[in-house]
């Protein structure tokens, strides 16, 4: 049996556990974290609910302030054990605006939920089938203040998928107006070009990825060159790898984006590196 947590009241989550008027489910009025759990904890909570909080600021929402990283810890914990979920897991937290008006909300008071859902796999491992992938050109994703955060306005990022899945691809990859290419629908992008790492600055409308930054930094510390700048179609073609990365599936290496084939050996290392990393800590 799982178990969620409505805004501090546990419940069963075979039973309704949303409230009439959540203006997250209403409006896409919400932010929303994604995070991994290696046993039986979450693992990179504190950048997780920095972000979450910034994301929540920006939408003019007003999380309290004990809305912080051992808050959420121990509500998060708290879900887990009760679930059984005591190896690998994922876990959701969403901020919503409180219940209440219509577009123009009557309060910025914050509420949250937490999900948790037991996973197989207590480590991250590299899919064993390099993805195809392509660029998604029906819609396009604006540069704005809100573009880094996880919010719950995610059609952009459905119909990409839908439209990936219609084609017999595995991914498409989000552009910017400025032809800039920017994520996947559910993950930041790396290119490797001569053992140099590339992946969209947050400037140019990326999502400000939890994964994204913990990457940027072991690359550095293990004498891998970053360069956070814009990438163009062009790029792809004359790259050696590109992977996707995510808090939940960590690296996915990408095998060919149309006629382009690549490489995953970066790839690897890096999941060698988180896994080292996590399980030294836990």
């Amino acid at each position: 049996m799982l178990y969620v947590n409505n805004n501090g009241e546990v419940l069963a989550a075979d039973q309704p556990t949303l409230r009439a008027g959540n203006r997250g489910h209403l409006y896409g009025d919400g932010v929303f974290e994604s995070i991994r759990v290696f046993s039986g904890r979450p693992i990179n909570l504190d950048n997780h609910i920095k972000r979450l909080i910034e994301g929540a600021t920006k939408l003019k929402m007003r999380p309290p302030s004990y809305f912080d990283m051992a808050f959420f810890e121990e509500k998060i914990n708290e879900v887990l054990k009760k679930s059984g979920i005591t190896e690998g897991g994922k876990c959701r937290i969403s901020l919503d605006r409180a219940i209440g008006g219509t577009y123009a909300p009557e309060s910025n008071e914050v509420e949250f939920f937490i999900e948790v859902y037991p996973m197989e796999s207590n480590e991250y491992k590299l899919n064993t089938r390099g993805l195809e992938v392509d660029l998604f050109t029906e819609l396009k994703k604006d540069k704005s203040t809100i573009a880094n955060y996880k919010t719950k306005n995610g059609l952009l990022y459905v119909m990409a998928a839908v439209a990936a899945k219609e084609k017999g691809l595995d991914d498409y990859l989000i552009c910017n107006y400025g032809g800039g290419i920017l994520e996947g629908t559910s993950s930041n992008l790396f290119v490797v070009s001569n053992g140099v790492l590339y992946t969209p600055g947050l400037e140019e409308g990326c999502i400000a990825g939890t994964m994204r930054m913990q990457i940027i930094n072991l690359a550095i510390k293990n004498g891998i060159k970053v360069y956070e700048c814009n990438i163009l179609p062009q790029n792809l073609l004359v790259a050696d790898e590109i992977f996707l990365t995510n808090a939940i599936q960590g690296v996915l290496w990408i095998g060919g984006y149309r006629t382009k084939r690549y490489f995953s050996n970066t790839a690897r290392k890096i999941v060698d590196l988180l896994n080292e990393r996590w399980h030294v800590e836990a």
